[in-house]
């Protein structure tokens, strides 16, 4: 297993059972950092804040293409 910032990205490549090689993003894998904010609430939040406000600007949105409704 290798792990590389390609095109912007952090990814982790490795080999297949077939000898291919493949990459995931790191984040879906163990490789990854430990998430601050998720090592200190311990189970205690199953949200991050950023991703919560990401949501508030997805719901946004949607909301300014159906016309506000």
């Amino acid at each position: 297993m290798v792990r590389r910032r390609n095109w912007g990205e952090d990814r982790v490549y490795f080999r297949d059972q077939d000898g291919a090689l493949c990459s995931l993003p790191t984040g879906w894998t163990d490789a990854a950092d430990a998430d601050s904010f998720v090592v200190i609430a311990a189970g205690r939040c199953p949200f991050r804040l950023q991703d919560l406000l990401d949501l508030v600007d997805l719901v946004d949105r949607l909301r300014s293409d159906r016309g506000g409704k």
